[in-house]
């Protein structure tokens, strides 16, 4: 994946981290997480749950968003894992997730887990103008007018 599309990415998907979480092979639909991004890891996101929540016991795992623009969508493959360092779990905790488990971060029904990201899939659109007239016109639109498309690592 190139530079400027895996920047993109992180960027969307920072001004809205949340993302569809589903367990591979799993019969319950995909539910809305919200993602905990630290610049400095690579290829991971957090998020903190209830130990029966459908997606706790990890494994294999897809995630799929959607920007807030809906101009960046994303399929990130990979695997869910507990997360066990009480030095990560301390960094993410703030009074945002404090809201949603009002128990405190030391609530033994509270978990972390790490999502580990193998692979990706990332379409930016932007549109080009002539793209655009196409659109508008119902005429076919070719792939290169209609944004970038890039496979690999974010």
């Amino acid at each position: 994946m190139d530079k400027e599309t895996r920047e993109t990415f992180w960027k969307a998907f920072a001004d809205s981290p949340f993302v569809m979480m589903r367990l591979e092979g799993s019969v319950e639909h995909a539910e809305p997480m919200t993602a905990l991004l630290d610049k400095d890891a690579h290829h991971e996101i957090w998020f903190f749950c209830k130990r029966d929540n459908r997606i706790a016991n990890g494994g294999k795992a897809m995630g799929q968003i959607a920007a807030k623009g809906h101009d960046v969508f994303a399929c990130l493959s990979g695997t869910l894992i507990e997360e066990t360092d009480s030095a990560i779990r301390d960094k993410h905790w703030s009074n945002v997730v404090e809201s949603w488990f009002p128990d405190g971060k030391n609530d033994p029904s509270v978990m972390m887990l790490r999502f580990e990201i193998a692979d990706s899939e990332v379409w930016v659109s932007d549109m080009s103008v002539k793209g655009k007239v196409k659109l508008l016109a119902g005429k076919p639109i070719e792939n290169e007018e209609a944004g970038e498309h890039a496979v690999g690592a974010v």
